[in-house]
């Protein structure tokens, strides 16, 4: 029964979607609490952070440089991070799968719905990429306590 509660609490909590060559994950967790969930969720499976980029940031601070007022993300971080042993896997397979290295999650919160963030990743092809994107899901869930 707890599990059936706990359970029943995770789907409350987020929710998935899938669209537009996209997969995301919307959850009432705060933007820092998903970002510290991400980090560890890709330490966890031995991997590293090779860069963040702070989209959010960059089109805040550049908006009126490009003649707009408006505000895309309250705050959106992109992580990027590689597997070697399994980027060597799908690269073997096909050596143009260079194309999707390295690997991106995304946090994120839109200035019309403030109290949720958003956690996803592109979709890949099907093939060897799709246990990439597997992994991927993996991370995200776990990153928003879904796993």
């Amino acid at each position: 029964m707890k599990a059936l509660v706990l359970a029943a609490g995770l789907t409350m909590a987020a929710s998935a979607a899938l669209s537009d060559g996209i997969v995301t994950y919307t959850t009432d967790e705060s933007f820092d609490d998903v970002v510290f969930g991400l980090e560890n969720a890709i330490l966890d499976q031995g991997l590293v952070v090779d860069g963040t980029s702070h989209v959010g940031e960059m089109l805040e601070r550049t908006k009126a440089d490009v003649g707009s007022d408006i505000t895309v993300f309250l705050k959106a971080d992109v992580y990027s991070f590689c597997s070697a042993k399994l980027s060597r896997k799908v690269m073997e397979v096909d050596p143009m799968n260079i194309r999707f290295c390295p690997y991106d999650i995304f946090v994120a919160q839109l200035p019309d719905s403030p109290d949720q963030t958003i956690i996803g990743y592109r979709e890949f092809p099907e093939g060897e990429m799709k246990e990439v994107q597997a992994l991927l899901d993996t991370i995200a869930r776990s990153a928003i306590g879904m796993d």
